[in-house]
């Protein structure tokens, strides 16, 4: 048998790599839209593993079906198919634009594949000199080289040493900029349909519009990273199909799985076929066990009854924290849309994001920031109002006692 050790938080900076600086608690147990910590201390959670238990913990339909695949098969490799990920590109493509899935471990790995794929076409179609790849600042589209050094962010990207060349940064939501700097060298622009590591930022109606059009100007390709935004996150199923604009590649991830790792890109069929057998791959991409998995959260988050209740709940939320800001004033507006929001704190609070995060843990309340000015909520789904409303008295507990 393997040796069992005893770990606390100090285990992990013994051994762990320290590009982490997590919170002291370890939790031990989730059940809903409630955890447990190994003191049995119990936690709301308004933070959803970063936007991906959608469904919250332990969900019914998700350990079912992974038990049941358990008793299956695993693992394959990609030099044959399997069932569950057969089934899942089935119900993605029933559920999207998409006519084609290829499947990955992370929203980065999507990332990755869609960039490659952009730049695939554009090389076979139009030739090596449209290359040209655009996003926008404070963006941020995962961990690898490449999609790290496409998202906005440099500190990010900083210090590791040559970039990934023909990559853009210009202003999110800043149309006249985007189209001054478009051309023919253009093969594509990323963006998240609604900016989450870098403040909870919505595009304009006018904006969003415009990049559509401009990408059909200049032949170029339009991706929406909605490794966030997706999954019924803002009360669609994905994001793009709130705006009336369709991407030409989709990356999802986070709460595809509901917290067993996958990611997707999905596509047409004409851009589909540049990447030809050989051209990409991965050894894990669609793992029978994450694609049974997230064919199970995928069928429950696509029902009716459970979109519409994402929406309900936003504004559950925002009367919430309108009622908590009239009594402590911190906030100077809720960003976002359906439960990917963002308190964005007023001039007065500047820079304290992490303390109010750190003064909910406090009160056992789990939640994010975005940035150093604005408080992120990216609960489950399905939350039950008795959850929010006691989360909600949590956060209340907490920005009272740091309140002056």
């Amino acid at each position: 048998m393997a040796k069992e050790y005893s770990v606390d938080r100090q285990v992990f900076d013994e051994v762990m790599v320290p590009c982490y600086a997590p919170m002291q608690m370890i939790p031990v147990k989730g059940q809903g839209a409630r955890v447990w910590d190994q003191d049995g201390r119990e936690y709301i959670d308004f933070a959803g593993g970063i936007a991906v238990s959608c469904l919250g913990h332990c969900h019914p339909v998700m350990v079912d079906a992974l038990k049941a695949q358990a008793e299956k098969i695993w693992h394959l490799s990609n030099v044959m198919t399997n069932e569950p990920a057969l089934r899942l590109a089935k119900l993605l493509t029933e559920h999207s634009f998409a006519e084609k899935v290829f499947f990955a471990n992370s929203g980065a790995e999507a990332n990755e594949a869609a960039l490659k794929l952009a730049r695939r076409y554009a090389a076979d179609k139009y030739g090596p000199e449209k290359s040209e790849i655009i996003s926008f600042k404070q963006g941020f589209h995962g961990r690898t080289f490449f999609t790290v050094t496409v998202g906005g962010q440099e500190a990010y990207s900083d210090g590791f040493g040559p970039k990934p060349g023909a990559v853009t940064h210009l202003a999110y939501n800043d149309l006249a900029s985007l189209a001054e700097h478009m051309s023919e060298r253009t093969c594509a622009i990323m963006m998240e349909p609604l900016q989450g590591e870098g403040g909870i930022v919505s595009p304009t109606p006018e904006f969003v519009q415009g990049v559509r059009e401009l990408c059909n100007k200049h032949n170029a390709l339009l991706i929406f990273d909605e490794v966030q935004t997706g999954n019924g996150r803002t009360g669609d199923f994905y994001a793009y199909q709130g705006l009336g604009v369709t991407p030409d590649i989709l990356s999802t991830a986070k709460s595809l799985g509901g917290g067993f790792p996958i990611g997707a890109m999905l596509t047409t069929t004409e851009l589909a076929a540049h990447l030809k057998v050989g051209t990409h791959g991965s050894t894990y991409g669609g793992n029978p066990l994450a694609c049974a998995v997230a064919e199970a959260v995928v069928s429950e988050v696509t029902k009716p009854e459970v979109l519409a209740g994402v929406r309900q709940r936003e504004q559950w939320f925002r009367e919430a924290l309108a009622t908590i800001n009239a009594k402590y004033p911190v906030f100077a507006e809720i960003r976002g849309k359906g439960l990917l929001l963002g308190a964005a704190l007023n001039e007065e609070w500047q820079g304290r994001a992490r303390d109010i995060l750190v003064a909910a843990g406090e009160e056992g309340l789990m939640v994010l920031v975005a940035g150093a000015n604005v408080v992120r909520f990216t609960p489950s789904l399905v939350i039950d109002k008795a959850d929010i409303d006691e989360g909600m008295a949590r956060l209340e507990r907490a920005i009272a006692k740091i309140y002056s």
